[in-house]
């Protein structure tokens, strides 16, 4: 500011310094004070500057003339935005007409923009406005002071993008995900094109291998956001690979951890871009760009490399650029390799649940089947689902779908356990309910020997759920009973679909609690669907409405079931599971009353002679003569042992199925033993001998007694 008179005369500063002056009536004293207010506001090194009513400038002083990098002639008379233009004028003025109008300041006004002072670079700015009145109330302008604070814009800045990158990348456990959130939080915050490029073995989830690193890597796109209209660049777009050639500063980054940064990336010096295929069709416009290259690593290990490029018009990068951009990225490091360790996890969790799952469901006579399971995308990794078919004695076939609360690979092994453990106690021939009261038992062992053995409950097996049912083709009916389990629909042959009463059950492991089964008849050519809550259950909707949805996806009669499967997982499922999905389709065939023969028989050794001929006449009618005498000895030695040990009617009975059955049905609780007869024990050898000619036998225990039963191949020649 100008502090001689005749400057003062046209200064609104100064006519207000006179006013003031006027009222005190102290004119020595004021002669001091005006200079030394006027040096005040001339020196100060905050900028300040007085507007007209016009909002023109009429008065800036030394600091705003040095800040903004324009004179204080090419300013005087002019608006903002004739002399910076690089500014938001038109927000700051409203501003200053606002504080006209109303004559409240305006504190602490914050804007960013580009002066002549330093025109390569964005500063911040903070700015206050008053009025001015002079004391007859008249408006005489606004001043405003301004002060540079571009550092702690900046520091504000990094501080939240650091913060935004933590949070961003600490939301998901999936590796693309992570690179991805990424690239897009500094776009266009800090640079204008980010790519992340991730080993291929890291994207795999293996652990990188101790040591340094060969000298070529295989990378792959992992993320990739980009600002550049301007700036064509062929990139590799996510899930390609890309090649650092030997010797480029990607190879160097990569192997020994160093930093690249290239201010200005003319020609030559990116010229190593070009043996990248993805990019050398067009390199145009490289020369423009600013360039940074950062290791991903965490804990010791290389894990890939981050590219920032930023356009010419932003200014090129600086080494603050190049510190915060190694923050960012090791902030995300970390959650990369958090995710590296958990897709490892997972991809074992869910080998050992593929393993341990049906590697392939057999059709069989009586029921043919498909199935489909689906392991869950959510951040807890593979759940417990399983499904299985087991033959039984009979021509009977069990239909099982389980799920094992928790995820990971424990849940995996348990599902595994529990699978066996369904496999080894249908072999009993148990009843549905008993099987579940068994299985609970079972469970409740795991479960007690898991919190025996770990520190923390939490890791060990909680519960699990299971429908077990039997479908006997013979009778037409199945028998069911379920753990805490959804239960099943049954399509009948028009489509109508029915979700079947069946009591609930507690879930397997709280041990104590009974299980009970129902009895349906199915008609012929009717639909089972087993499936697990992952199926019907998510976050957008009810089990209620899934489980209508799962009722109109499966009203679809004569659709083979692959294609029914198929269109079921497509209704439910918008996306990847939240959970496990296990779906189990089973259609029904019933056996034909040329593939069934029954005979009730009196308990007498004469009757065994009738059994033998009846049987032999009813394989000649079934064309199998030839297995004539091997069944015959089979029969008579079943129907010695019911008349020898057992009271009451008997009742044999022939099933012609892909193996033949032989059943013997009698009154008596008695469990057959078999045994090693001595040379001179007259007994004894019966089941011995029906053990050796059959490919299967066993035994069941009905309500009324028991069925002791065998089976032939008939593919198998006879053995005498």
């Amino acid at each position: 500011m100008d502090t001689s008179d005749g400057s003062a005369r046209n200064d609104p500063l100064a006519a207000s310094f006179n006013d003031l002056g006027t009222e005190s009536g102290t004119g020595q004293g004021w002669e001091m004070d005006r200079s030394l207010v006027g040096q005040f506001l001339a020196r100060s090194p905050v900028g300040m500057a007085v507007m007209s009513p016009e909002l023109r400038y009429i008065w800036i002083n030394d600091a705003l003339e040095r800040l903004g990098g324009v004179p204080r002639e090419e300013r005087l008379g002019k608006r903002l935005g004739d002399v910076l233009p690089k500014l938001d004028a038109e927000a700051i003025e409203a501003t200053m007409r606002r504080v006209l109008e109303t004559g409240e300041p305006a504190v602490d006004i914050e804007y960013r923009g580009r002066t002549q002072a330093d025109p390569e670079r964005e500063h911040a700015y903070s700015t206050s406005f008053f009025r001015l009145d002079d004391t007859l109330g008249v408006v005489r302008g606004v001043c405003y002071m301004v002060i540079d604070v571009t550092d702690r814009w900046r520091a504000g800045s990094r501080l939240a993008l650091l913060n935004e990158v933590g949070a961003r990348t600490g939301k998901s456990l999936n590796l693309i995900h992570i690179a991805q959130a990424l690239a897009e939080s500094c776009v266009p915050h800090l640079a204008d094109f980010v790519a992340v490029d991730l080993l291929d073995p890291v994207l795999l989830g293996e652990a990188p291998r101790p040591g340094p690193l060969a000298s070529t890597q295989q990378l792959r796109r992992a993320g990739l956001c980009s600002a550049l209209s301007d700036l064509r660049e062929p990139i590799a777009e996510t899930g390609q690979s890309v090649v650092f050639p030997p010797s480029s500063p990607g190879e160097r980054c990569l192997l020994d951890g160093s930093s690249y940064l290239r201010p200005v990336l003319d020609d030559e010096a990116g010229g190593w871009l070009a043996a990248d295929p993805h990019r050398a069709e067009d390199n145009q416009g490289l020369g423009r760009c600013s360039l940074m290259l950062v290791r991903v690593g965490a804990r010791g290990n290389a894990l890939g490399v981050a590219t920032f490029i930023r356009r010419a018009s932003r200014g090129p990068f600086e080494q603050a650029d190049l510190l915060l951009a190694e923050d960012l990225v090791a902030r995300a490091a970390v959650n990369i390799d958090n995710a590296r360790q958990f897709t490892r996890e997972h991809n074992t969790a869910l080998a050992l649940q593929r393993f341990l799952l049906p590697q392939r469901v057999t059709t069989q006579s009586s029921l043919e089947v498909e199935s489909r399971y689906l392991p869950a995308e959510a951040s807890d990794g593979v759940g417990g689902d399983w499904f299985d078919v087991i033959r039984l004695s009979g021509a009977r076939v069990a239909l099982v779908v389980g799920d094992v609360v928790g995820h990971g690979i424990r849940a995996a092994a348990s599902m595994g356990r529990l699978r066996t453990a369904v496999r080894t106690l249908a072999d009993l021939d148990l009843p549905p309910e008993e099987l579940l009261a068994h299985l609970d038992d079972q469970l409740l062992g795991l479960i007690g020997e898991d919190v025996a053995h770990h520190e923390s409950p939490a890791s060990a097996v909680l519960g699990a759920t299971c429908l077990y049912a039997v479908y006997d083709p013979a009778s037409r009916r199945c028998t069911m009973a379920r753990a805490g389990h959804p239960p099943p629909a049954l399509v009948s042959p028009d489509g109508s679909v029915t979700f079947l009463d069946l009591p609930p059950g507690p879930p397997l492991g709280l041990g104590g609690l009974p299980f009970e089964s129902a009895d349906f008849e199915v008609a012929e050519g009717s639909v089972l669907a087993l499936y697990t809550n992952g199926l019907i259950e998510a976050r957008e909707r009810d089990v209620e409405v899934g489980m209508s949805r799962l009722g109109t996806a499966l009203a679809s009669p004569g659709m083979p079931l692959d294609e029914l499967c198929a269109s079921v997982l497509t209704h439910m499922l918008n996306g990847p599971p939240d959970d496990d999905v296990a779906l189990l389709l089973a259609r029904t065939h019933a056996l034909g009353s040329d593939q069934v023969a029954s005979w009730d028989l009196p308990s007498d050794p004469a009757v065994v002679a009738e059994a033998r001929a009846r049987t032999l006449r009813c394989l000649d009618a079934w064309g199998l003569g030839e297995l004539g005498y091997t069944t015959e000895l089979i029969v008579s030695e079943l129907v010695t042992n019911a008349i020898r040990y057992a009271s009451g009617p008997i009742r044999l009975r022939l099933i012609r199925q892909d193996v033949l059955i032989c059943e013997v049905f009698d009154t008596s609780n008695t469990s057959p033993r078999l045994r090693h007869a001595r040379t001179t024990d007259e007994g004894g050898r019966g089941l011995f001998l029906v053990a050796q000619l059959a490919k299967r036998w066993g035994t069941r225990y009905t309500a009324e007694g028991k069925i002791i039963w065998a089976e032939h191949d008939p593919s198998e020649a006879p053995v005498m």
